[in-house]
C-alpha cells in the first residue's frame, strides 16, 4: 500500500469510527443505566436517588439501576463515578457534602468535584433545621442566640457527625453572629442525634428539615428556624434563618452528574429527561414529601455554577472548624 492509499484508508477508518460514535449517541440509551448513590440505603439522598432513578427510567425507556456505594463521607462512590466510562450509562447522585464540603476537607483529594464530573442538573435543595427540645426556653432564633450568650458553654448542639452539612450549618451560624460558645456533639447519624434531643439529653439539634419536621408537628421538638432562603411552603410557620441572621442560607442538595468528558449530546438528553421529570406533579409531590424545593429551571451550566459557589462558600467554614478527612 503506497502513502496515498494509506492516508485514504486511515481517513476512511476515522470517518467510520466517527459515524459509529454518532450513531451510538443518537441511539442513546439502548441499555440500562446505573445511578451510583454514595451513601447507604435509607437516607434522604438514597430516597431521592431511588425516586429519580424510577422516574428517569420511565422517561428514557431504559431501567436506571441504583447502586449504593457508601463509605468515607461519599468519597468511595464519587471516585467510582469519576472513573466510570463517560458514555452516559453511569451517573452519580452528588450532594452538598460530596461536592462542596469534601473538596475542602479531604487532606489528599481522591477526586476533583469540578474537573472529574459533567453536571447534568441540580434536582433540588433541602434546608437544615435548627431545633430545640421543648423545655429549652427559646421560641425564636434570636432568643436562642441570646440564651447561649447568657450562659456560654451550657447549650450544646447535636448533629449527624463532624464535617456534615448540619454541623457546618450551625458553625456558619456561629460565625455570622460573631461567635457563640455552643459545643458540638457529633453523632454517628442524624437519627441518634434527634433521639437524644427529643429525650432532653442534648438541648439543640442541627439536622435536615425533612427529619425534624414530623417531630415539630408532634411537638416533641421545636424547630425555631430553617436555613432556606425563604419560609418553606410546607411549613410557613417556621421562620427562615435569614429573618434573624442575614446570610444564613444552607442546604443539602441533589446533583445529577456524569463522568467528565461525557458527550454533550448525551448530557443534553439526560437534562431534557430530568426537565420533563421535575414538571411531573407526582414527582413534585415526592420532593415535597422529602421537604425538598425542586429546581425546575436548572441546567448543566447552572449546576456547574452552583457547585463552584458552594465550594467557595463552605471552604472557609471547613477551615475554621478544622474539619479534615
Amino acid at each position: 500500500m503506497d502513502r496515498r492509499q494509506l492516508i485514504k484508508a486511515t481517513l476512511g477508518a476515522a470517518s467510520l469510527s466517527a459515524a459509529h460514535s454518532s450513531w451510538a449517541q443518537s441511539q442513546y440509551p439502548n441499555r440500562p443505566l446505573r445511578l451510583i448513590i454514595p451513601f447507604a440505603p435509607g437516607g434522604s439522598t438514597d430516597v431521592l436517588g431511588r425516586k429519580t432513578a424510577l422516574r428517569l427510567g420511565q422517561i428514557l425507556g431504559q431501567p436506571v439501576v441504583v447502586d449504593n456505594k457508601a463509605g468515607a463521607a461519599g468519597v468511595l462512590g464519587c471516585v467510582e463515578g469519576a472513573r466510570a466510562a463517560p458514555d452516559g450509562y453511569t451517573l452519580l447522585m452528588g450532594t452538598t457534602g460530596t461536592h462542596a464540603v469534601n473538596p475542602s476537607s479531604m487532606v489528599r483529594p481522591a477526586y476533583d468535584a469540578v474537573r472529574d464530573f459533567a453536571p447534568i442538573t441540580l434536582l433540588g435543595t433541602q434546608p437544615i433545621s435548627i431545633a430545640v427540645n421543648p423545655k429549652v426556653p427559646a421560641n425564636t432564633l434570636a432568643e436562642l442566640i441570646a440564651l447561649i450568650r447568657a450562659q456560654p458553654g451550657k447549650y450544646s448542639y447535636g448533629s449527624a457527625g463532624n464535617g456534615g452539612i448540619a454541623h457546618l450549618s450551625f458553625e456558619l451560624l456561629k460565625t455570622l453572629v460573631g461567635g457563640l460558645d455552643a459545643p458540638h456533639i457529633p453523632y454517628k447519624g442524624g437519627a441518634p442525634a434527634l433521639q437524644d434531643v427529643v429525650a432532653g439529653h442534648v438541648p439543640i439539634l442541627s439536622d435536615t428539615f425533612s427529619s425534624t419536621l414530623p417531630q415539630h408537628r408532634m411537638k416533641t421538638l421545636r424547630v425555631i428556624a430553617m436555613t432556606g432562603e425563604r419560609r418553606a411552603r410546607l411549613a410557613p410557620d417556621i421562620p427562615a434563618g435569614t429573618e434573624t441572621v442575614p446570610g444564613l442560607v444552607t442546604s443539602t442538595c441533589g446533583l445529577l452528574l456524569a463522568p467528565a468528558r461525557t458527550p454533550r449530546a448525551i448530557i443534553e438528553t439526560l437534562h431534557q429527561a430530568v426537565a420533563k421529570m421535575v414538571k411531573d406533579p407526582a414527582f413534585m409531590a415526592e420532593l415535597d414529601a422529602l421537604s425538598m424545593e425542586a429546581s425546575t429551571d436548572s441546567s448543566p451550566e447552572y449546576a456547574a455554577s452552583f457547585i463552584s459557589s458552594e465550594i467557595a462558600k463552605w471552604a472557609p467554614v471547613v477551615k475554621a472548624t478544622g474539619t479534615t478527612m
